[in-house]
């Protein structure tokens, strides 16, 4: 069994938050990771990776505020949605 190093965690984790299924997702997390996962703990890491097993029209509506995430994801939609808001209102 192969132990992935941390460097090669986040690598992996960016890549897979940029080459979503739907452009909005590419654009929402990419930006989010970029920006966030480098202050993540393990296991903020490793429900991240959960995360982005989720299906995007799932997580978009979840970001969003369409639908409500499921409550072991809530905190990380929240993050993920500030995240947004304040891009948002920074330009």
């Amino acid at each position: 069994m192969l132990i992935e190093t941390p460097d090669a965690r986040l690598k992996r984790l960016k890549m897979r938050s940029m080459r979503r299924g739907i452009k909005e997702m590419d654009l929402i997390l990419s930006r989010f990771a970029d920006d966030r996962l480098g202050d993540f703990s393990d296991a903020d890491l490793t429900l991240y990776d959960a995360f982005l097993s989720e299906n995007d029209h799932d997580l978009y509506g979840w970001v969003s505020g369409q639908h409500v995430a499921p409550e072991h994801y809530a905190a990380l939609v929240k993050q993920i949605a500030q995240h947004q808001l304040a891009l948002f209102s920074a330009t």
